[in-house]
C-alpha cells in the first residue's frame, strides 16, 4: 500500500511538473515578443524570428530529453538536471536588457535571436525539456502505463497560458511585473522538477529492468528512416501553416498579443485533442474542411481589403486549424511504443523548427512575396497523399528511389514555381521583399479618373504615389494632399518662414513636395527598402529645394537617443496600414515626441486605417498632455489623385492651430478617450 503511495504521489508530482513547465513556456512567449516589439519596428517579423528560436530552443530542449534517457542513468540524469535547474534560476529575472535596443536596422533578425537566446535561452531550454523527459521518467517508474496523457496535459497547460496572457495576464499586469511573476513561478518549477528528479532516481535502478510482461511495447522495434520522415514532415507542415498564417493575418489586421496567441492556441488545441483521445480526429470530416478552407483562404488573397475583418481572421485561422487537425491526427495514428517515446518527440519538434526556419529565414530569401502559406498548402496536400499511398499501398509507375524522393522534388518545384511567380508580377515595376515586408512599385496608366502616375504599396496599402507627368509630378497626392489636414498644415504654418519638419515614416517621400529653401526636413524610416525605392523610383525627395537628411532605423528609438531637434512640425504617418505599431502611440511615446517640439510646435498624426478608430486614442493622449487638438478629414478627389484622409493636429497652442487650420473643437466621439502605456495597450478598444 505504501508503495502505491508513493507510486500515486510520483506521478502527480510529474503531473504537475509538466502542468507548470508548459504554462511557463507559453507564457513567456507573448511577454517576450511585447517585451522586444519595439524596439524592432513593430512589425510581425518580430514576432516569427522570436518563435523561430522557441522552436529551436524546444527542439534542442527535446534533444537534451532524447540523449539523456537513452545515455545516462536515472542518478545521473537527476543530477545532470537539478544542476541546470539550478543555473537557470541564477539568469533570473528574464527581462531584456535596454542594452539591447538597435542603433540601427541592419541583421535585424539575427539581433532578435541573440536577445531572445541572452534574455530567456536557458529558463526556456529546461522548461522545453521537461515534458519528454518527465514523460521517459514516467515509463521508467510506472511500467505498463502509457505517458501520452501526460502530453496531452502538457498541451493542456500551454492553452490555459496562451488563452490566459490576452484576457488575464496583459490586462492586469505591466510587463515589469509580469517578468517577476513568471520568474518567481519559475522558482517554484525548479523545486517540484528537483524533486521528481530525485523521486525518479530512487525508484528506478539500472540493476531492475522492466519486467517484459508489464509493458507490451518493449519489444517494439525502432521506427524506420521512412517513418522519422513522416513524422518530421507530419510535424513542419503545421509549423508553416502556424507561422505562415500568423504572418498573414498580423500583416493584414494588427502585431498584437492576441493575434500572436489565437493560432499558436489553436495549434496546441490540435495536439491536444489528437493526443488525448482517437475519437476527436476523424479523417474524412477534417480532409474536407481543410480543402474547403483552404479554398477559401486563396480567394481572400485575391479580394483583399472587401473582406470583412472578422471574416479573414475566421477563414485563416479554422484552415490553419483542419490542417493541424488533420496532420496531427495522421500523427498520432503513427505513434510509436513508448520505448521510443522520446526519438518520437525529437523528430516532432525538428519538424517544428524546420518549419520555423523556412518561414522565418529561408522564405524572405527565396520568395519576393508571401508565398509561404501556398508553401504549407502544397506541403500539406503532397503529405497527405503520400501517407494515403503508404496507407493503400498504391504504387506509381517510377523506380523505388524516385517514389520516395517525389514529395521532397515536388516541394522543391513549387519553390521555384512560386519565387519566380512572384519575381514577375504582372505590372510591377519593382518588387522587394526583406524582415520589414514586401514593397511593390506599380504603373498606374491614364484612365477616366485620374492621371497616368506610380504608386509604392506594401501589401494592400498604398503607401504614396506620383504623376509621371513632369508639370504634375510636384503635386503632393494621396493622404498628403493639399486638401488634407497635413496638406493644410504645411501651406498654413506660417508661411514663408523656414520650418524644421520631422517625418516618421519616409513612404515615397511625398511631404517632401511641401518643402521650400531654407527648410530643413529630417525623415525617419526603419525599412532601407523604402528608402532605395523612394528615391529611384519617385522624384519628391530628389526634386525638394529644402535641406533633406535622412535617419534610418525605428523612429522613436532614433529619438530617444537624438538631442532635441526643435521641430516646427513632426509628422506621424505610421498608421495608415492594416497593422498598426501601437509603440507609436503610447504616453511614453507622446513625452518623446513633444520633447523635439518647439513650444509652439505641431504633432501632426494621420489616422486613416481600414479596421481601427483612432480618434479616441489621440483625443485621450491629447488629454493627457494638455494639448489642442484638431481632427481634420478631407473628401476625396480622384483628378487630384487624393484619398480620403484623417489627421488629428496636436499642440500646446490653440492660436497656432487656429491660424494654420482654422478654429473648431475636437470632433465628437462616440467612444471615451483612451490612454496608451508602453506596459498596457489594447487594440480591441479601438477596433471599428
Amino acid at each position: 500500500m505504501t508503495q502505491r503511495h508513493a507510486e500515486r504521489g510520483l506521478a502527480i508530482a510529474y503531473a504537475v511538473t509538466i502542468f507548470l513547465s508548459a504554462f511557463l513556456l507559453f507564457q513567456v512567449q507573448p511577454l517576450i515578443g511585447k517585451y522586444i516589439l519595439p524596439w524592432f519596428g513593430g512589425g510581425p517579423a518580430v514576432w516569427t524570428t522570436c518563435m523561430l528560436v522557441f522552436q529551436m530552443l524546444l527542439f534542442a530542449g527535446y534533444a537534451y530529453a532524447h540523449l539523456t534517457s537513452r545515455y545516462l542513468s536515472p542518478r545521473h540524469q537527476g543530477y545532470l538536471h537539478i544542476t541546470l535547474l539550478v543555473t537557470a534560476l541564477v539568469c533570473l529575472p528574464i527581462t531584456p536588457d535596454p542594452s539591447w535596443k538597435p542603433t540601427n536596422s541592419d541583421w535585424p533578425a539575427f539581433k532578435i535571436m541573440l536577445l531572445t537566446v541572452s534574455s530567456v535561452g536557458l529558463p526556456y531550454f529546461i522548461l522545453s525539456s521537461t515534458g519528454p523527459l518527465l514523460q521517459g521518467w514516467f515509463s521508467r517508474t510506472h511500467t505498463g502505463q502509457s505517458p501520452y496523457r501526460l502530453y496531452s496535459l502538457s498541451n493542456l497547460g500551454s492553452l490555459l497560458a496562451l488563452l490566459s496572457y490576452p484576457f488575464v495576464v496583459e490586462r492586469t499586469f505591466s510587463t515589469a511585473t509580469q517578468s517577476i511573476l513568471w520568474s518567481v513561478l519559475f522558482a517554484g518549477f525548479a523545486i517540484l522538477c528537483s524533486g521528481s528528479a530525485v523521486g525518479m532516481w530512487q525508484r528506478a535502478t539500472a540493476e531492475s529492468p522492466e519486467p517484459v510482461a508489464a509493458n507490451k511495447f518493449v519489444e517494439a522495434p525502432r521506427p524506420s528512416w521512412s517513418m522519422l520522415g513522416i513524422w518530421f514532415g507530419l510535424a513542419m507542415v503545421p509549423s508553416v501553416m502556424l507561422l505562415a498564417t500568423t504572418n498573414q493575418v498580423c500583416l493584414d489586421v494588427a502585431v498584437i498579443p492576441f493575434l500572436w496567441v489565437l493560432p499558436l492556441a489553436l495549434y496546441l488545441i490540435s495536439f491536444i485533442l489528437c493526443f488525448d483521445s482517437d475519437r476527436w480526429y476523424v479523417r474524412k470530416p477534417y480532409v474536407t474542411a481543410s480543402a474547403v478552407l483552404l479554398f477559401g483562404s486563396i480567394l481572400l488573397g485575391n479580394l483583399g481589403s472587401k473582406t470583412p475583418l472578422m471574416l479573414q481572421v475566421a477563414i485563416y485561422f479554422s484552415a490553419m486549424f483542419c490542417v493541424c487537425m488533420v496532420c496531427h491526427g495522421e500523427l498520432v495514428a503513427l505513434k510509436p511504443a513508448p520505448t521510443s517515446l522520446t526519438t518520437f518527440f525529437l523528430t516532432i519538434s525538428a519538424g517544428g523548427a524546420a518549419g520555423g526556419i523556412f518561414v522565418g529565414l529561408i522564405a524572405p530569401l527565396i520568395f519576393v512575396s508571401y508565398y509561404e502559406l501556398h508553401f504549407g498548402m502544397i506541403g500539406f496536400i503532397l503529405f497527405y497523399l503520400c501517407l494515403r499511398m503508404r496507407e493503400d499501398r498504391m504504387t506509381l509507375p517510377l523506380p523505388t528511389w524516385l517514389q520516395s524522393a517525389l514529395v521532397p522534388l515536388a516541394l522543391l518545384a513549387s519553390v521555384g514555381i512560386l519565387s519566380q511567380s512572384g519575381r514577375h508580377a504582372e505590372g510591377s515595376v519593382a518588387v522587394a521583399r526583406n524582415f520589414y515586408g514586401v514593397l511593390k512599385v506599380e504603373h498606374l496608366p491614364n484612365s477616366e479618373r485620374t492621371l497616368e502616375r506610380v504608386r509604392l504599396a506594401h501589401g494592400r496599402i498604398e503607401h504614396g504615389s506620383q504623376f509621371t507627368a513632369a508639370e504634375k509630378r510636384r503635386i503632393p497626392t494621396a493622404y498628403y494632399a493639399e486638401s488634407t489636414g497635413v496638406g493644410q498644415l504645411m501651406r498654413g504654418l506660417r508661411p514663408g518662414e523656414p520650418k524644421h519638419v520631422g517625418i516618421v515614416g519616409l513612404g515615397v517621400g511625398t511631404l517632401a513636395a511641401y518643402g521650400q529653401p531654407g527648410d530643413r526636413l529630417r525623415l525617419y524610416e526603419i525599412n532601407p527598402d523604402v528608402i532605395t525605392m523612394a528615391r529611384e523610383h519617385f522624384t519628391y525627395v530628389r526634386d525638394c529645394p529644402a535641406e533633406v537628411r535622412m535617419v534610418t532605423g525605428d523612429a522613436r528609438l532614433a529619438l530617444e537617443f537624438e538631442p532635441p531637434q526643435q521641430f516646427d512640425v513632426l509628422v506621424l504617418d505610421a498608421f495608415s496600414g492594416d497593422a498598426i505599431p501601437a509603440h507609436l502611440l503610447t504616453k511614453e511615446a507622446i513625452a518623446v515626441y513633444l520633447r523635439h517640439l518647439k513650444p509652439d510646435g505641431v504633432l501632426a498624426c494621420h489616422i486613416s486605417n481600414l479596421h481601427f478608430d483612432l480618434r479616441p486614442l489621440v483625443i485621450g493622449l491629447a488629454h493627457e498632455f494638455e494639448l489642442v487638438t484638431r481632427i481634420r478629414a478631407n473628401d476625396p478627389n480622384a483628378e487630384m489623385g487624393s484619398f480620403r484622409a484623417v489627421w488629428a493636429l496636436m499642440s500646446r497652442r490653440a492660436d497656432v492651430l487656429n491660424a494654420s487650420v482654422g478654429t473648431g473643437s475636437e470632433e465628437p466621439l462616440g467612444r471615451k478617450p483612451i490612454v496608451w502605456t508602453d506596459d498596457r495597450s489594447n487594440l480591441f478598444e479601438v477596433l471599428q
